[in-house]
């Protein structure tokens, strides 16, 4: 999860909304959004001064007081993402988006922003300590607490693995538990079948991951990978599940099932890199018939042969790929890989933009929508009166006078949406291809360097003496 700061902010609040707005640290405002104000530091500080003078009977602008408590304005979040999390920054803030509204709900004013400007990509959120109701938000140990636990059910949702955990303390057996027990079920049997019924919808380990959490599975990432099953009491690590389980076969299992590895491949234009893969397949089916090395099957319902090792069918996969695209040689290869990087990021700053660019025109549309429905009416309570000045501002800002305005908005909208589907659909087929060519990469590279067949020997090697000192174990145990 990410790691969550919270301070209480007595006065200057334009000051910390100026901070937390800065385009040096938000991608010139890309990184930013808002909750029932604007994003611009003098909006959103008058709409929420309005607010809080509107429900405390107090001046937003009071200074701290020498002795004695001080009112406390706003409250400032601060949430700290680790590298070891991968997460964008346009992830980051619609994690800091959902937050907001879980935890403070739906009529709490808020700045949410983004920055990349220090080592770890982190959100600044600044909520206003009074709600459009009126509803009072406090700052203390318990709300800091509750921050932590909502960020980690946030996070789990958009399949970011918490790295503490709050929750859950001291609970008894549950009935799943006793039901496994009684039956004598293995939670190893029952972890390896999730991830085997997941495997065909996945598309990298992480994501595998993070469909195991959203099934009720807790996963861990430490030097190993601890997953464990609803009611399980302790977690097991990836590797003790057999080889077909480890991070290194998930990986190869996901990355090439689509390929069509193991496929005859019409002809060979007798590259360098063809002759090299080739050789290497040859030496890995004598391995596998001689049983000198560890057995990987591809298909875990199937009995373990040359055919159906994981190694052959990655490497028949890559060899596929490599005649399939025509690629000559390594320098070619990396030459691609490259390319393909280079048109990624670009791409990916395109999506940003747009993103964002969508997000305002929704929002515009929204307030400009309740603008003229709250106008209309006659009646309006304090609440109702605050937010009319918030979509007021907003239409004005935007030069729309009228809902006829609003239709070239949503055109404008549908376009962008269409647009970003567009651009996500490309995106991914890059980034999987990238991370084709990256695998072939890094496999040739083992393979010229003569450490692809060394590496499953000593892999054959640890696994016979963890072996022996299994039996030694169970032999001391009977004594």
């Amino acid at each position: 999860m990410p790691y969550c700061k919270q301070l209480a902010v007595h006065n200057n609040v334009k000051q910390t909304l100026t901070y937390i707005l800065n385009p040096d640290k938000t991608d010139e405002n890309i990184l930013t959004a808002s909750i029932n104000c604007m994003t611009e530091p003098e909006f959103a500080y008058t709409q929420m001064k309005a607010v809080y003078e509107q429900f405390s009977k107090r001046s937003y602008d009071s200074p701290k007081q020498k002795s004695g408590k001080t009112s406390v304005k706003a409250i400032h979040l601060i949430m700290s993402f680790a590298d070891s999390e991968n997460v964008s920054p346009e992830l980051a803030l619609k994690i800091g988006k959902a937050f907001v509204r879980k935890m403070f709900g739906d009529d709490a004013q808020a700045v949410i922003a983004t920055h990349i400007n220090a080592e770890h990509i982190h959100n600044h959120i600044l909520i206003n300590s009074y709600s459009l109701s009126g509803k009072r938000f406090y700052e203390n140990q318990t709300t800091l607490r509750q921050a932590r636990e909502t960020a980690n059910g946030v996070c789990r949702a958009f399949g970011v693995t918490p790295a503490l955990n709050f929750e859950n303390k001291g609970r008894s057996i549950n009935y799943f538990e006793w039901q496994h027990k009684k039956k004598g079920t293995s939670w190893k049997e029952h972890i390896r079948q999730a991830i085997d019924n997941l495997i065909p919808a996945v598309y990298s380990v992480d994501d595998l991951l993070s469909e195991l959490e959203r099934k009720g599975f807790t996963v861990k990432r430490d030097k190993h990978i601890y997953i464990k099953a609803p009611g399980q009491q302790r977690s097991v690590s990836l590797w003790t599940l057999g080889e077909d389980y480890t991070e290194e076969s998930l990986n190869a299992r996901i990355l090439w099932r689509m390929v069509g590895g193991g496929k005859a491949i019409e002809h060979f234009t007798n590259s360098e890199t063809e002759r090299a893969y080739i050789s290497v397949i040859g030496e890995v089916k004598i391995l596998a018939e001689q049983n000198k090395k560890v057995k990987r099957r591809r298909d875990t319902n199937a009995p373990y042969s040359p055919k159906n090792d994981l190694d052959i069918y990655r490497l028949s996969a890559q060899l596929t790929v490599i005649n399939r695209d025509n690629i000559a040689s390594i320098g070619d290869l990396e030459g691609r890989i490259d390319r393909l990087s280079a048109e990624q990021n670009a791409m990916q700053e395109q999506l940003s933009d747009k993103l964002f660019k969508q997000e305002q025109v929704q929002q515009v549309i929204d307030y400009c929508e309740k603008y003229f429905v709250l106008s209309d009416r006659n009646a309006l309570s304090d609440e109702d009166k605050l937010l009319l000045e918030t979509y007021k501002s907003c239409a004005e800002l935007n030069n729309i006078s009228s809902p006829d305005d609003i239709i070239s908005l949503r055109e404008r909208n549908d376009k962008l949406l269409s647009e970003i589907a567009e651009l996500k659909n490309s995106i991914y087929k890059k980034k999987n291809r990238l991370a084709l060519y990256s695998d072939i990469r890094d496999t040739y590279k083992d393979i010229s360097g003569g450490d692809y067949i060394s590496k499953l020997v000593e892999e054959e090697k640890k696994h016979r003496e963890l072996e022996i000192q299994k039996n030694k174990n169970k032999t001391n145990k009977r004594r």
